[in-house]
């Protein structure tokens, strides 16, 4: 039974966030990436766009999370469904950390609004 135990997690920061990756082709997952998210205050990720369905459970604290130009305010216990082709901004303007946990399928790309791909390795 495979088990990733945090001393088999590896941490990534980009855009002042952290992401602590646990399932992942490295620990054993062969379809699906699972992560922790932290986003410290005041922390505004770039808008970018998903080549594939991603899940954001948030765990703690709040978000603005913008899909496709719609802004929504979520709290601790919401969930946000992000579709394929979806462009996704993720804003904290709370006081403290949010915390969230996201599912997707290995592989996930995503491009920034200058063109840049990212191919991130939590995801892959």
């Amino acid at each position: 039974m495979p088990v990733v135990r945090p001393s088999d997690t590896v941490t990534h920061e980009i855009h002042g966030a952290r992401f602590v990756s646990y399932a992942a082709p490295r620990t054993g997952s062969r379809e699906l990436a699972a992560w922790r998210g932290e986003i410290p205050a005041g922390t505004r990720a770039p808008a970018h766009t998903v080549d594939r369905e991603e899940i954001l459970h948030l765990l703690d604290g709040e978000l603005l999370i913008t899909l496709d130009g719609r802004t929504e305010h979520i709290t601790a216990g919401d969930t946000v469904i992000v579709g394929r082709g979806t462009t996704l901004a993720v804003e904290n303007p709370a006081d403290g950390t949010a915390v969230t946990w996201v599912t997707t399928s290995v592989g996930l790309r995503a491009e920034l609004a200058d063109g840049t791909l990212l191919a991130p390795p939590w995801a892959n």
